[in-house]
């Protein structure tokens, strides 16, 4: 709902309706529409970050930088586009979200962007990030590449997944990698962990937010499952 809708048009309501709950069931769990939002983005931004941190770690660890860069790209575009609605939904409602509501939020997409920074930081230490790059720059320009691919990404307008996977790295490779980093093989990353089948990828996201509601209201979480605002 809210990754299709955005901020201003997701209503309680429909959340309810779509969650198979009465309106007033929501106030249950959360106190305002705000409240059940800014949830669903604090749990998009900090799974995001959970997944790529776990993949970047099950790396043998003398996994050159260019190729961790290059894992994270597609742990990324992997998680964003086909694992988490929440994720999705918090990408694209970032900048829309109320000043008031942002805390979680951007304190978690902050470290998750400290992060990437200290990859780029070490493929420039190690020489295999072109010398005439900035370091900064460059990390939101490629972040900011990969999260605009939530807007216009649809399978069903022809393109797999790990089809715009392997043009990413491509690109992101040939465009900050410096000569000799390019000499050298780029890491197979495809033995990342593999997207959730959809039937999968629902029981999970309904999972994340039945969590989330438990540590909120401290209730039973069956009927919180259904309180999702996935698309």
């Amino acid at each position: 709902m809210l990754s299709r809708k955005g901020f201003a048009g997701t209503r309680l309501v429909d959340v309810a309706a779509h969650a198979e709950l009465q309106a007033p069931a929501i106030y249950y769990y959360f106190k305002s529409r705000e409240e059940l939002i800014e949830e669903v983005m604090f749990v998009g931004i900090s799974n995001i970050r959970a997944h790529v941190s776990e993949v970047l770690e099950a790396l043998d660890p003398n996994t050159r930088p260019i190729d961790r860069i290059a894992a994270a790209v597609e742990a990324h575009l992997r998680y964003e586009l086909s694992i988490s609605d929440y994720t999705t939904a918090a990408i694209r409602n970032g900048g829309q979200m109320p000043e008031h509501l942002r805390e979680r939020h951007e304190s978690v997409r902050n470290k998750y962007g400290n992060e990437w920074q200290a990859l780029y930081q070490a493929a420039k230490d190690a020489g295999e990030l072109r010398e005439d790059l900035d370091v900064r720059a460059t990390r939101m320009l490629v972040m900011g590449a990969l999260n605009w691919a939530a807007e216009w990404w649809n399978p069903k307008r022809g393109g797999s997944l790990t089809s715009l996977v392997r043009t990413a790295q491509s690109i992101v490779l040939h465009g900050i990698a410096s000569p000799a980093a390019l000499a050298g093989t780029v890491a197979d990353t495809s033995s990342a962990p593999a997207p959730e089948k959809s039937s999968t990828k629902r029981v999970a996201a309904k999972s994340n937010t039945a969590k989330a509601v438990g540590r909120r209201s401290g209730t039973k979480t069956a009927s919180a499952k259904k309180v999702a605002a996935k698309g």
